[in-house]
């Protein structure tokens, strides 16, 4: 089984605190750690080095903390200078991801796009234009080939989308107040051209994905009651929002986000949130440049 996770947003008018509420569960082999990390503002030169190949550089690129596997240069969560946050999920297509060389993760795709854009619907136009430039490949797993694919779901002040892959080809949905995602298809259009004919998503994914809707469907969203939902066990045998599959997955870091347009309030963990308590980071959101970073 390759990684699972479950991701959801609500977008101001939907929320007690009328800021952008994002959040997502990092579900990995249970014996692999995870570090968060700050990388500054700065400029790069030369190329960037990712977890399997090379893209270009020679920019300047935004600051950015994330959390990712100690092996992976990309985040599976994070969050740049600008107020923008982005996480992806494991999905399988009708296209088998074994047949392709390796390229960019979905964890690379999600740290590049942070690195390189200011506001969410920026973060969609990097991160297509280099999934086309350079697609996905390579596993992800450690010592293990496990390729997949990755749906993401990205999230600024006032903003919110959704992206779906399969190799090189994708499709996205702006969120109008409230979305969650977990590891299948699910934009219609997408799912129908695209979903995995055997992939049992009614239940190891759609209960998970339900409870996360049900949450978001409880207006006004709070924090609270999205923490509480991260530390849940909706689910089926260990499947859940906070997964415990003894030997093959839990979820080993967590992160919620709170988006306003002068800061953002960060709530970081490593482990199981069941059993781990949030770091809170505040930061003020700097000012956008004028141009998008790529």
């Amino acid at each position: 089984m390759a990684p699972v996770c479950d991701s959801l947003v609500a977008l101001a008018p939907a929320t007690a605190g009328g800021r952008t509420i994002f959040a997502k569960n990092s579900d990995r082999p249970p014996d692999e750690y995870q570090v968060i990390e700050h990388r500054p503002a700065r400029h790069v030169d030369g190329p960037v080095r990712c977890t399997y190949i090379e893209v270009d550089a020679g920019r300047d690129v935004v600051g950015v903390t994330g959390s990712r596997p100690w092996w992976q240069w990309g985040f599976e969560h994070g969050l740049n200078d600008a107020g923008v946050a982005a996480g992806n999920e494991t999905i399988f297509t009708t296209l088998d991801p074994r047949g392709a060389d390796p390229a960019l993760l979905g964890m690379d795709l999600v740290r590049l796009g942070l690195e390189r854009a200011t506001t969410a619907a920026e973060w969609v136009d990097v991160v297509t234009e280099l999934l086309e430039r350079y697609g996905q490949g390579g596993s992800g797993h450690r010592g293990v080939d496990r390729p997949y694919w990755s749906s993401f779901l990205v999230a600024d002040p006032s903003s919110a989308f959704v992206l779906e892959t399969s190799g090189r080809t994708w499709e996205v949905e702006a969120v109008d107040r409230t979305r969650a995602i977990s590891n299948r298809t699910t934009i219609p259009t997408f799912d129908a051209a695209h979903r995995h004919p055997r992939q049992p998503v009614e239940r190891l994914v759609d209960p998970r994905w339900d409870a996360s809707r049900r949450v978001l469907a409880q207006e006004p969203v709070t924090v609270d009651a999205v923490m509480a939902h991260l530390r849940s066990h909706d689910g089926v045998d260990g499947w859940s929002v906070c997964m415990h599959v003894e030997g093959i997955e839990a979820t080993t870091a967590s992160l919620v986000a709170e988006l306003g347009t002068d800061d953002v309030t960060s709530h970081w963990l490593l482990g199981s949130p069941c059993q781990q308590r949030y770091r809170t980071l505040h930061r003020r959101v700097v000012p956008e440049r004028g141009h998008v970073v790529r």
